[in-house]
């Protein structure tokens, strides 16, 4: 008896235009670059919306329809996951830039999608999410960004039900699915960020560029996050006073609506001159916080010393200021402030972090 033809077009390449395609009905559908995220993108929305001989709303309500003896099954995984993505890049932005959000969720989703892209909503079950989760492990993802990214995935649902595109009771079951425990998985863990030895430190700022180690000066003299630094200009630094002041616009905090504050004394003045810019508005450091943290991790993997990365630098000046100077005033430092915190108690803190830059920074 010969072989059933598959009823699922398959995503083919095209040679001589380099471009992925999909043959639907006779017609030829061409997606983009072939092995490119937006081709698939591309191949799975078109697979899933004529899979079933009908173009189908990706926001469409989930009730079952009847046609004929047909029950139609509801929207697919990858119709749920483009709807949702679409909301994600509208949701998720910062100053008019999708943020680092949309690209976890399209990591969570693309082993969901890739296993299970055609597969109804409502057949997506606890063991289908843990074939997605065993997919993330087989890639080398920790324990923790696992777990994370299970999150993610039913968070995606959880929209989902908000959107009438997804039942309650498949997120329910969803929600049995336990998190990876310690010891009890084969996916790794990350090892724990602490303070870097001064001469692991020192060893990887003589062989990287000037740029990156004035960068790491910076960081063990402020307690400043990475980006905290690369998006400063020279129009942001207030530098009236003794202890020059940077009041940031954009950081990790803000939509807890708190204040960040980097505070530069004596010697982080000295490096801040350097780069200065005649316009308010140039960045000073000409680098992305993706790469200063790749260089800093290439160089300590060069020199075969325990890899580390630029966020690991908080650590050190932190316990240098615990040490010396008091949790708060670490705290103060870091801007690790509680959401609940007063105006009056703002202002002492930022007197706090003054007095510390005035002396280490």
């Amino acid at each position: 008896m010969p072989r059933q033809k598959s009823q699922i077009p398959a995503y083919l390449f095209h040679k001589p235009s380099g471009q992925a395609r999909v043959r639907i009905s006779g017609k030829d559908f061409y997606l983009g670059p072939f092995g490119s995220e937006d081709s698939r993108r591309k191949y799975g929305e078109l697979v899933a919306k004529f899979a079933s001989g009908r173009m189908i709303d990706p926001i469409a309500r989930v009730s079952p329809n009847v046609v004929g003896n047909v029950v139609d099954p509801g929207p697919s995984i990858a119709e749920l996951w483009l709807a949702f993505l679409d909301h994600a890049e509208r949701h998720y932005v910062k100053n008019g830039k999708p943020t680092a959000e949309v690209d976890c969720f399209k990591s969570a989703m693309s082993p969901v999608v890739s296993l299970y892209g055609l597969l109804p909503c409502r057949d997506f079950g606890p063991l289908q999410l843990v074939a997605a989760r065993n997919a993330m492990v087989a890639k080398g993802w920790t324990r923790i960004f696992v777990n994370k990214s299970v999150g993610r995935v039913r968070a995606v649902f959880r929209w989902g039900v908000a959107n009438e595109l997804a039942d309650i009771k498949t997120l329910q079951r969803l929600e049995t699915v336990a998190a990876l425990r310690r010891g009890k998985t084969e996916a790794k863990d990350r090892p724990k960020r602490q303070a870097v030895p001064v001469e692991h430190v020192d060893a990887v700022k003589a062989i990287v560029s000037p740029l990156v180690s004035d960068l790491m000066s910076l960081q063990l003299l402020t307690a400043a996050r990475p980006g905290e630094l690369i998006m400063l200009t020279s129009g942001m630094i207030d530098r009236s006073g003794s202890i020059w002041v940077a009041n940031l616009v954009d950081h990790k905090t803000m939509h807890h609506e708190q204040e960040r504050k980097l505070f530069f004394g004596p010697r982080s003045q000295a490096l801040l001159l350097k780069y200065l810019k005649a316009s308010p508005d140039a960045r000073l450091f000409q680098i992305s916080r993706k790469h200063y943290s790749n260089c800093i991790a290439s160089a300590s993997e060069k020199l075969e010393l325990p890899r580390f990365t630029a966020h690991w630098l908080r650590h050190n000046v932190t316990t240098e200021v615990r040490d010396s100077f008091g949790i708060e005033a670490a705290q103060a430092m870091a801007g690790h402030a509680r959401p609940d915190m007063t105006a009056n108690y703002s202002r002492k803190m930022d007197k706090l972090a003054a007095e510390v830059a005035a002396k280490i920074g």
